[in-house]
């Protein structure tokens, strides 16, 4: 108002733009991406004696163990993201028979050749069959079964699976050294990986393999991306003894990062996600097709 001579003062033009759109986790599982869900249990000494109550492995006839809770509350939500149902299932920490050699990575169901469960069911056998068969020993070493994921993850980078490797364990982790590099390693990968901690050990290395506060390194080498979540289960114990609530956060929690960590490996690598296959012609209404649940 004070200088009469400005032409459009206050104008914006715009000269170009561009829309973006965001894919999100369920854009890509619509698409057909598939979660190969893998399990892997400390079979380690420290747990205690599974015959004796006060075992983290113990088999009550009136209720779960820790691990089987877990296991359960986890497998209940990712399995419907796997359209065969069939997970791998590894041991680590154990005396096998029939010689007694130490194995970091071993199949629940005894089948070196295929280690894969049929449904959250068949895990749960395998691991109660195991329990019976196997010497818990020991030390606690993590980076055989995540190398072994990641070998599985890196034969498929094309977007059409994604891995996600729950490990259940009770102690300190014996090869942070050696885990920490194949987590870097891994973080290039299509896969993520959770760590339920159970009983009550205390978990600080855990955290530093989380990565949420200090992005983890091996080497010199910083990870591509944070693919680690952990909790500790005692968090999620109801003192009411509630266990379909308290399991029902602790998969929530577990399964949060999922989502994102997914989305930010597609992006990384330029994916799109695949359109949604089209119904059939002549299907009753042509519905789409059932989306599964929409959380982790």
């Amino acid at each position: 108002m004070k200088k009469k001579k400005y032409v459009n003062s206050g104008t914006v033009t715009l000269l170009s733009f561009a829309v973006e759109s965001e894919c999100t986790f369920l854009d890509y599982i619509k698409g057909g991406t598939q979660i190969n869900f893998t399990v892997a249990i400390d079979f380690t000494a420290s747990n205690g004696n599974p015959s004796q109550s006060t075992s983290l492995h113990y088999m009550s006839p009136y209720q779960l163990n820790a691990y089987a809770l877990a296991l359960t509350a986890v497998g209940e939500i990712i399995q419907h993201y796997d359209s065969d149902k069939m997970f791998p299932a590894l041991g680590f920490g154990a005396k096998l028979p029939p010689d007694g050699r130490v194995s970091h990575e071993f199949p629940l169901n005894g089948n070196q050749e295929n280690p894969s469960c049929c449904g959250i069911d068949g895990i749960l056998e395998a691991y109660h069959r195991s329990l019976r068969t196997v010497q818990l020993y020991g030390p606690t070493n993590f980076a055989p079964v995540v190398t072994h994921v990641a070998r599985n993850a890196a034969e498929v980078q094309d977007g059409s699976q994604y891995s996600v490797l729950l490990i259940i364990t009770d102690g300190v982790i014996s090869d942070m050294a050696q885990t920490k590099e194949a987590i870097v390693n891994a973080a290039k990968l299509p896969m993520s990986i959770i760590i339920i901690g159970v009983g009550q050990a205390e978990f600080d290395a855990m955290v530093e393999l989380d990565g949420d506060d200090i992005r983890i390194s091996s080497r010199g080498k910083l990870a591509e991306r944070d693919i680690v979540q952990f909790v500790p289960f005692r968090d999620y114990v109801d003192r009411t003894g509630n266990h379909v609530l308290s399991m029902a956060r602790l998969a929530r929690d577990v399964l949060a990062e999922i989502p994102d960590q997914l989305v930010s490996y597609m992006k990384a690598k330029g994916i799109r996600p695949s359109p949604p296959p089209e119904a059939p012609a002549g299907s009753p209404s042509q519905s789409p097709a059932r989306t599964p649940p929409a959380s982790p």
